[in-house]
This record gives structure tokens, C-alpha cells and sequence, in this order.
């Protein structure tokens, strides 16, 4: 590869610039008077490219927009026009320019993992699959759609999902067992052998065999009935009911590979990508992307910029159907395959099943973004009345609410949420364990987390904020401010707004006081939309924070049941732990039991035994 750039901001000539290209394929950059990059492309032929941004017809509004606002442009040239795809995928995701799409989708898919155990554990599983770790099977598009197959997959085949630590320290069955979600191999109420065939079973639920499973149980069924073991049989015919349920609400499609399905809706300059997953010819759900283009852009275009964004992060079919043709099908294929080290196809053009499966996806994608159009407008509306009120130059792009949580000083934790143009943007929340500060100092509290957030995204100032929310009073806003001027932020974003968000009289909801940076009341009358917009990032802000708070300080209390009793230090605590399972084993734990762990006397069980139950 090698990198040329025109830098000069004041005097950008296009047409001198133009003369310094070759036609090699590869990445620009385009930047704009405050060094940000604004845009980044890739092409087969570099001249020819760019050349096509400085027509003197011919160009849309938004690409004359664009065009406008570049001050320099930067060019890497690349061995092959597929090493330039991924280069730009890179790019894009770390730079995020204004004038490109980019799906915010930084969460794994979740999968179903049957563990490497002599009784495999069930459970839901997101991370790196490796066949070290067990079987793993999906990936399922949401966590709604997995929980539903676990249910199934418990109540029908009855698998363990405690934790081994629990499994090993049983001595007697826990209330899964009770309720029939479980056979119970912790106390060898099955055998090895029955429980591989429950394993079993579950493997051809989880590869879409239900037919040859439900014909398994039949013929089990009959078995027990001939055996007059009717209770068995009752148990059987429950199953082959269960299954048949699943069977219509999980659409069996017929296809026999793994196949992904892509339908792309486009209105109002948004776009909706529908993906339907199908594995072994099950359709494990579907999931809408949303995003918002500030070019001119086909529908075709979104779905070649989705491909290649989506497939970098997550596993790959060897089928992607979508309802465009697209430009670079071979270049998309190519570069896949190289991804998924095995041969991808995608196809536009198809007949039967997969005609109907692409035309069931475009009606998917077209509703998904009617229903979405109608909760834009609103929010939309209140952007408008934002830019108004908080008078901005224009709308936000990206907003970030600071908050702060803790139980009178305890477990405080500080809640970062981003709101984009589109939205919460949830993949970018982020909480913060507040540390070395004296309990209940809400202003440290404020300031530690600010440095923490700032002082690692200055490094990358295009992904600055453009508006920051501080929920708290002019105290609270003056800490803000203070460590943005330290950390150089307002040298980096000039137009960066900071709001406070003071409570209102006897803390009541709704009339809060907006305070801008001179800590003056902006005065937003309490029916505006903007006032609207900002007290739902103040309390998305707040829930999160107060969330993570009680999950912390739930842990800290559980935890210290055990610190608090005489003569049980951190070596008893973790054996206690250990032989038990957790706390609430050695909460069921009697005295004879307590004394089977080395170290602990009769004497000493009577205390723990008492500090539970006395």
C-alpha cells in the first residue's frame, strides 16, 4: 500500500490534486476544515473515481454538499479492489464520517451451547464459538428469539443449565427437577446413558431433524405403551405434542443449508435492512437494522455496504439472498469467501422458495419501516424543536447523558447513553465504576467519569459528541465543564454544547431547569418537544445508571452474608462457595453438612447455620 494526501486546507485545488492520481484501486479520505474525516470511498480506479465528484454538472444536492465541505482528500492505494473493500470497512467503523452509512451493530449474536461436559450443560452463550467449549448452534438473531428455543429445549428434553460448580456440590435435586425442566444426573437420578440420549434428542431438535425427532418419540411412545409403562407413554405423547406446536410457531422452511435473507426498504432518505436467518431449514427469527443516508443512495448500494459491514463481525452463511442486483456481486462474493474461508454465493435473481422466502422479507422490511417512519416524524419533530431551543446551528448528530447512581455513597456507578439522530443508540452505552472518591461526592463522581470518557475519545475526535446532557445543577455542570477545558475538548469540537439538567422544585418530574453553559435557565416551556427529547435521554440515562447500580449493589451485599460472620475468613469463604454451589447452598446447608469442609468445626457450622437461620 502507499498513502498521498493533499493537505493543504486553505488552497484545496481538485483539479492539481486530480493530477497526482494513478488508476490502481484503493481508499480516499475526504476532510474537512476542522481535519475531520467526512467521507471515506473505495475504488477499482482511483482516478476515475474522483474524478466524478468534481463534474461541473450533473452531481446531486447532497453530493454538491459533500463535495463543498472538503478541504483535502487522502488516498491509499491497495493491491486488489477486495483489499480496498475491507480497508474502507475498517475505516469507516473507526472514523464513522458524517457522509457514510454505518450499521451499529457491535453486539454478538447469540447462540444455544450444549457444553464439553460428561452431562453438557444448556445455556444461552455470546462470544467466540470453539468447538473446545462444546457444541454451539445458531446464530439466533435476538435474545427473544434463543429464549424461546431454551424454553422448549428444557421443558421437552429436560438438560441441566446450573453451573458445573453447582452440578458437582448437589445432594439432592434443585426446583428445575421439581417443576420437570430437569432429570437431575447431579444426584444419578439418570444414568450416563439416558442422559446422552436426552442429549441427543436435543441435537436433532437444534438441526431442524423434528421430523425424524417427533418419529423417535413416537416410536418410544409405542414402546412404552406395549411395555404397559403408561406413565412413560403419557410422557412421550407430551413431547410429540410439544414438538408439533414448535413446529408451527418455528417455520421449518424446507431448505436443507444455511441461508440468510436480505430485503432492503428505502423512504425518506431511511432505509430498512430486513435479515432473515435460517439455519438447517429452521427460521430462527429475523432482525431490522435502521439507518439514516445523507447521500444519494440506491437501495442496492445499502445492501452492498450492509454485506460487508455485517459479515466482518459475524459468521457468514454460504447463501445470502437479496431483492437487488448489485453493482459488485463477484467483488462482495470474493471477499467473503475470503472472510469465511469457504465459497459464498449471493443471489438477487431466484425462482420458487427462495422467491417467496426474498418477497416474505421485502413486505418484513417495507412494514418494519412504515412503523419506524411514524416513530421518526415524532422524534423528528423534536429535534426540530431542540435545534430551536437550545439554538444549534443543526441537529445534533450524536448526544451523549451523563448520571450518576449510589445508595447513600455505596456501589456508585456513572451511566453514559448515546442518542443519535435515529435514536438511542444502545451499542454505545457504557457504565462506569466510580472509585477513590469520598461517598456521596456527586461533583468527583462527575468529574472522574468525564475524564475517563474524554480523555480516551479525544483521541478520535470524530466521534465526539456534539451535544453532552449533565443530569444535576449548576454544581454539577461546572464539574463538567471544567474537565472538558482541561482534557481540550472544546479545542477539538468548537461546537460542542454541554446542558445541564437541574431538578425542579420538590423534585418534581417535568419542570426541570435547563441550564446552558453560563448556567442560566433557558426557560423551555414545559409542552415543547425539545423539553420532551431531553427528559427522555435524562431518564434513559437514569435507568441505566440506577440499573447497574442495584445489580452492584446487590452483589456486594450477597457477598458480604459471609464476611460478616466471626472466624470465616476469604480461604472458608471460598471453600464454603466452592462445595456449595453460591450462597444460597450454604444458606440450605445444614450443620452436618457445614462440617464435612476441612477447617470448619461444629462449632463454627453452628454459628454460619445460625447467622442464616437464627
Amino acid at each position: 500500500m502507499n498513502d498521498t494526501t493533499q493537505t493543504d486546507l486553505a488552497d484545496f485545488d481538485p483539479q492539481a490534486f486530480l493530477t497526482t492520481l494513478n488508476n490502481l484501486p484503493g481508499v480516499y479520505r475526504m476532510i474537512d476544515k476542522q481535519r475531520q474525516v467526512i467521507y471515506v470511498g473505495k475504488a477499482k480506479d482511483l482516478k476515475k473515481r474522483l474524478s466524478s465528484y468534481f463534474r461541473s454538472s450533473g452531481l446531486s444536492p447532497k453530493t454538491v454538499s459533500l463535495v463543498s465541505h472538503i478541504r483535502s482528500i487522502e488516498v491509499i492505494n491497495t493491491r486488489t479492489e477486495s483489499e480496498a473493500l475491507i480497508l474502507e470497512n475498517d475505516l469507516i467503523k473507526n472514523l464513522n464520517p458524517r457522509y457514510n452509512i454505518l450499521f451499529r451493530d457491535d453486539k454478538s449474536y447469540p447462540y444455544i451451547q450444549l457444553t464439553r461436559h460428561a452431562f453438557p450443560r444448556l445455556k444461552i452463550y455470546r462470544g467466540a464459538t470453539n468447538s473446545s467449549k462444546g457444541q454451539f448452534f445458531g446464530p439466533f438473531p435476538s435474545a427473544g428469539a434463543i429464549r424461546y428455543s431454551v424454553q422448549h429445549l428444557q421443558r421437552i428434553f429436560k438438560l441441566r443449565n446450573c453451573e458445573d460448580a453447582m452440578f458437582k456440590n448437589r445432594s439432592r435435586p434443585c426446583l428445575q427437577f421439581q417443576i420437570k425442566r430437569c432429570t437431575a444426573p447431579c444426584v444419578a437420578y439418570v444414568t450416563a446413558e439416558q442422559y446422552r440420549l436426552q442429549i441427543r434428542q436435543a441435537e436433532l431438535f437444534l438441526k431442524g431433524q423434528n421430523e425424524k425427532l417427533i418419529s423417535d418419540q413416537v416410536h418410544m411412545m409405542e414402546q412404552a405403551s406395549a411395555k404397559l409403562e403408561f406413565e412413560k407413554a403419557a410422557e412421550y405423547r407430551d413431547n410429540i405434542e410439544q414438538l408439533r406446536k414448535v413446529n408451527e410457531k418455528q417455520f421449518v422452511t424446507g431448505f436443507k443449508s444455511n441461508i440468510d435473507i436480505i430485503a432492503c426498504a428505502l423512504r425518506e432518505n431511511i432505509s430498512c435492512i430486513q435479515v432473515f436467518m435460517i439455519r438447517n431449514g429452521t427460521a430462527l427469527g429475523n432482525k431490522p437494522f435502521f439507518i439514516r443516508t445523507k447521500l444519494d443512495i440506491t437501495p442496492a448500494e445499502i445492501i452492498e455496504a450492509f454485506l460487508i459491514q455485517h459479515y466482518s463481525r459475524h459468521p457468514v452463511p454460504g447463501e445470502i439472498l437479496v431483492n437487488e442486483v448489485l453493482e459488485n456481486e463477484q467483488l462482495l462474493e470474493q471477499t467473503l469467501s475470503g472472510i469465511a474461508l469457504t465459497k459464498i454465493s449471493i443471489k438477487s435473481s431466484v425462482r420458487g422458495k427462495r422467491k417467496h422466502a426474498l418477497q416474505m422479507a421485502m413486505k418484513n422490511a417495507e412494514e418494519s419501516l412504515g412503523r419506524h417512519l411514524i416513530s421518526a416524524s415524532n422524534l423528528n419533530k423534536r429535534f426540530q424543536a431542540l435545534i430551536e431551543a437550545l439554538n444549534l446551528a443543526e441537529a445534533p448528530h450524536k448526544m451523549e447523558c451523563f448520571d450518576i447512581s449510589h445508595t447513600m455513597g455505596e456501589a456508585t456507578r456513572a451511566s453514559c447513553v448515546v442518542f443519535g439522530q435515529e435514536g438511542a443508540v444502545k451499542s454505545e452505552y457504557r457504565l462506569y465504576t466510580i472509585r477513590d472518591i469520598q461517598h456521596g461526592d456527586d461533583y468527583a463522581a462527575m468529574r472522574q467519569v468525564l475524564t475517563r470518557r474524554y480523555d480516551k475519545l479525544k483521541e478520535q475526535p470524530a466521534l465526539l459528541p456534539d451535544l453532552i446532557f449533565i443530569d444535576g445543577g449548576k454544581g454539577q455542570l461546572h464539574s463538567a465543564l471544567d474537565i472538558l477545558e482541561g482534557l481540550d475538548i472544546f479545542e477539538l469540537k468548537p461546537a460542542l454544547r454541554v446542558i445541564g439538567i437541574a431538578k425542579g422544585p420538590s423534585r418534581r418530574a417535568g419542570y426541570e431547569s435547563i441550564l446552558d453553559e453560563n448556567y442560566n435557565d433557558m426557560n423551555i416551556p414545559l409542552d415543547s418537544p425539545a423539553l420532551l427529547l431531553i427528559q427522555q435521554i435524562r431518564d434513559e440515562a437514569h435507568r441505566f445508571a440506577i440499573t447497574g447500580h442495584r445489580k452492584a449493589r446487590a452483589k456486594a451485599r450477597t457477598t458480604s452474608r459471609l464476611e460478616d460472620i466471626p472466624g470465616i475468613g476469604a480461604k472458608r469463604r471460598q471453600m464454603l462457595l466452592h462445595k456449595f454451589g453460591g450462597l444460597q447452598g450454604v444458606k440450605a446447608a445444614g450443620i452436618e453438612e457445614l462440617i464435612q469442609i476441612k477447617g470448619i468445626n461444629r462449632e463454627i457450622a453452628q454459628v454460619i447455620y445460625d447467622n442464616f437461620h437464627g
